[in-house]
């Protein structure tokens, strides 16, 4: 397991945004935008739209793959 975050840049309705995730968490973003059949700026805008309060966007993806994980059982 990595413990360091790494930082990829994403497009957000046309704004460059920056995520630092741990690997395996850009694993499971990048899988379950396959699976969804979207890009990963498509899938982030998604998430960034349906985030509540002062939550941020990492941790916001972060929540995302960790229910998809738990979805499938």
């Amino acid at each position: 397991m990595s413990a360091r975050p790494a930082k990829h840049s994403l497009t957000l309705r046309g704004h460059r945004t920056s995520v630092s995730l741990e690997a395996e968490f850009w694993q499971g973003f990048r899988e379950l935008a396959s699976v969804r059949e979207m890009g990963l700026n498509e899938l982030a805008a998604e998430i960034d739209a349906g985030r509540e309060g002062d939550i941020g966007l990492a941790s916001a993806i972060r929540l995302a793959v960790l229910r998809y994980y738990r979805d499938r059982g």
